[in-house]
């Protein structure tokens, strides 16, 4: 604890300093959707980590390279492979911004910015948290890998072929993510899962063209209603998914995942007045967490066809279209998952398309984990709180990559604001946590290096 305490006051006295740093990093652009700056940015952390003293490259892909880089401590200890990404989300709608979103702009102790939070912020504090390790002791308490990739704003598209190639040189004992924001309630937490992800659209067609109401209704087949009773026939108002199968592989909470549940703080009667709603979606008995950790969703994003303007068009339409998502959770798998929906439309409503689009898969890592108390007492060693265990986080993150191909556990510990406004207008990041979240990053590193001596 001496060596980190000794970190810890490298830290505070470089406080402004990195600051400065962070502020100048957020400058730069890094928009994959839009391909801006993104090679830039690459380059600059790729410059960044060989000053550090890593075996750094620029990895390319398909898209965007990923910054990849090592340091290598010693055979004896563990490695920790850090992920994050470089790349930021367009910052459109401009207007809403207070000030511009590549100008960062300090107001009551927080930096407003694109990409504040999401992800410059958080791995830039894990890069800074390397360097005051290094500044403090010449050296890591343990082996550390860098993967920073510049397409996760677009879905990742390359992500897992690019840990297929690269299996051996991510050869790692676990990986931390520091993303996304800590817990609504203010408090730190250690999310150990992710829900997976598969989007999809219904296509009905009808007429070769939109026909009147009068002279066709009756005759003619409404698409629109094809859709209706498709998604009808695939969920019921008791709120259960009906498509045969769909819960086969859904795992109930386990008695240490439920402990840890009912130790997650909640308002119900809050959420429900942030949100105006007067009810929870059905089923009404099911957990507020478990809905969103251990159950899958269907989800119609979208549905269109026919005449939405002004007024009325009594017109039958020649097609609709319905765009929905699926969240599944372990051990759910994306293609079982679409066999059966493609199974569930050929039955009930044949002559709809099926298209299948972009997809993940869900990821847990178990709570048991040798490495989720050393995480735990590291987080309480920096901020002073013990942190939440979140068995799963609602979203869905890319972290099947490690957790499925690579075969490690997968851990993310975010740093953010519950209000960072990730994605959208004025999106911010608080200075104190930006702090914290360095003295995070090293003492993760210095416990989980412990934690192996210990072992051994």
């Amino acid at each position: 604890m001496s060596d980190l305490s000794a970190v810890f006051s490298h830290i505070d006295q470089h406080e402004t300093q990195f600051i400065d740093r962070f502020v100048d990093y957020l400058k730069m652009p890094s928009i994959s959707a839009q391909g801006i700056g993104v090679e830039k940015v690459a380059d600059y952390l790729h410059d960044m980590l060989t000053r550090l003293g890593f075996t750094s490259e620029l990895a390319p892909t398909a898209g965007y390279p990923v910054v990849l880089a090592k340091r290598q401590v010693s055979d004896d200890a563990p490695t920790v492979l850090l992920y994050g990404h470089y790349d930021v989300q367009p910052p459109e709608p401009l207007e809403l911004w207070h000030s511009p979103p590549f100008e960062p702009t300090i107001r009551e102790g927080r930096v407003y910015a694109r990409g504040a939070g999401d992800n410059k912020g958080q791995h830039f504090a894990q890069l800074l948290a390397l360097e005051s390790l290094m500044a403090v002791s010449s050296e890591l308490p343990c082996n550390v890998i860098v993967m920073l990739e510049g397409e996760e704003e677009v879905g990742s598209p390359h992500l897992a072929d690019f840990i297929r190639k690269h299996k051996n040189t991510l050869n790692a004992d676990l990986v931390i993510t520091c993303d996304g924001p800590v817990h609504d309630s203010g408090r730190p937490a250690i999310k150990l899962g992710a829900r997976g992800m598969m989007s999809f659209e219904l296509r009905a067609k009808g007429a070769k063209r939109d026909l009147h109401s009068g002279n066709f209704g009756g005759v003619a087949p409404n698409p629109i209603w094809t859709l209706t009773h498709l998604l009808a026939s695939m969920k019921n108002s008791q709120g259960h998914i009906t498509i045969e199968g769909f819960y086969d592989d859904v795992l109930a909470p386990t008695p240490l995942e439920q402990e840890a549940l009912a130790k997650l703080p909640l308002d119900i009667d809050a959420v429900k007045e942030n949100l105006a709603l007067d009810t929870l979606d059905a089923p009404h008995e099911r957990g507020y967490y478990e809905r969103l950790m251990f159950y899958p969703t269907l989800t119609i994003n979208g549905l269109h066809g026919g005449y939405g303007g002004d007024g009325s068009k009594t017109v039958l339409p020649c097609e609709a279209i319905a765009k929905c998502d699926i969240r599944l959770v372990e051990a759910m798998t994306v293609d079982d998952t679409f066999q059966k929906l493609a199974a569930h439309v050929a039955k009930h409503a044949p002559s709809v398309e099926l298209v299948r689009q972009g997809a993940m898969e869900p990821s847990k890592t178990p709570l048991e984990s040798p490495y989720t108390a050393k995480i735990s007492q590291a987080i309480e060693a920096a901020r002073g709180e013990v942190p939440l265990l979140i068995p799963s986080a609602a979203g869905s993150l890319p972290n099947y990559v490690f957790t499925k191909i690579l075969g490690i556990p997968a851990f993310v510990v975010p740093y953010a604001n519950a209000d960072e406004a990730n994605h959208a207008p004025n999106e911010n990041l608080e200075l104190d946590r930006f702090i914290k979240g360095i003295k995070t990053g090293a003492a993760m590193l210095h416990y989980l290096a412990e934690g192996q001596a210990e072992s051994r």
